[in-house]
């Protein structure tokens, strides 16, 4: 049974900072590329950032340079250093882990955690 379990949200003042965390089992964590997305009240899922197997990483343009996307293969983690924040981070932030196999993509999502940045 597969499972992302997300941890580390909360409420923080606009510049403040948090780190987010993505445990996963039952997926062999370090051949899946892994995402940070998050969800605004009223609006669609977005990519926040996300690193490949090998390490690549990927960031939304609204977060360059304040956020950062690591991962520990050997605790099967994932994790979202959040910098400088601003009320427009406010949000649930999801974890997904995507793998191809054979042309078919697999993707596994966690249950989110919230965060609030406040003004």
């Amino acid at each position: 049974q597969v499972q992302l379990v997300e941890s580390g949200g909360g409420l923080v003042q606009a510049g403040g900072s948090l780190r987010l965390s993505c445990a996963a089992s039952g997926i062999i964590f370090s051949v899946n590329t892994m995402g940070w997305y998050r969800q605004a009240p009223g609006k669609q899922r977005e990519l926040v950032a996300d690193i490949t197997s090998t390490g690549s990483t990927k960031y939304a343009d609204s977060v360059k340079g304040r956020f950062t996307i690591s991962r520990d293969n050997a605790r099967n983690t994932v994790y979202l250093q959040m910098n400088s924040l601003k009320p427009e981070d406010t949000g649930v932030y999801y974890c997904k882990a995507h793998r191809v196999i054979t042309s078919r993509p697999w993707d596994y999502w966690g249950q989110g955690t919230q965060v609030t940045v406040s003004s």
